[in-house]
């Protein structure tokens, strides 16, 4: 099972990220990469919602869901699972971090329609509903939130480290802001895919 674990964690950091590879969760990669701090704050809200909603959407699929024949109404109950888990987030850090609200602004309840959360829900059904057991089906799925959260956050802090560099340097006007952004995603992309042949 330590072998299954660590081959998920490689899977979502390197060979799949959901960025990276999947090209999931592109608007936040984008608009809120262009200093550490928030795009550190954006990775850790995204990790809790992708645990959260893993936990809850597994476990109303296996036990709601399934059971009653109902999994044509999976992708609704999971958009309103994660839709929930951000609007928490959102109160949390309005109240507790308002500095820090006010520069994520409308990125952070933009996490409701990130696909990438709702990638990693559908994906944990996908792959493991159908585990030799439920618990081991139940702890696949939260493991993978979180390492495709930490892959998420793995890409952002890159993404932004080298965009804090580029904002120092003389650039030509064409190539400032977003389209220099792209470039980078792009050159990124490219790097993380030599890890497929892990």
């Amino acid at each position: 099972m330590g072998k299954e674990i660590f081959a998920l964690l490689v899977l979502n950091l390197f060979t799949a990220n959901f960025i990276l590879f999947r090209f999931l969760g592109m608007c936040p990669f984008i608009g809120v990469s262009k200093e550490r701090k928030a795009a550190f704050w954006m990775s850790m809200a995204v990790v809790f919602v992708m645990v959260i909603s893993s936990i809850i959407t597994w476990l109303l699929y296996n036990y709601v869901l399934a059971p009653m024949g109902l999994n044509y109404m999976r992708t609704v109950t999971f958009i309103l699972v994660i839709a929930t888990a951000v609007q928490m987030i959102d109160m949390m850090m309005l109240k507790v971090m308002p500095a820090l609200h006010k520069t994520l602004g409308i990125y952070l309840p933009l996490i409701t329609t990130n696909c990438a959360v709702l990638g990693v829900a559908v994906l944990n059904i996908d792959m493991f509903a159908n585990a030799k057991s439920m618990a081991q089906g139940f702890l696949f799925s939260v493991l993978q939130g979180l390492f495709a959260g930490l892959g998420f956050m793995l890409a952002m802090l890159i993404m932004s480290g080298i965009r804090e560099r580029l904002d120092i340097i003389d650039l030509p006007k064409a190539f400032k802001g977003v389209p220099i952004a792209f470039i980078i995603g792009s050159l990124l992309s490219l790097a993380f895919m030599g890890f497929n042949g892990l």
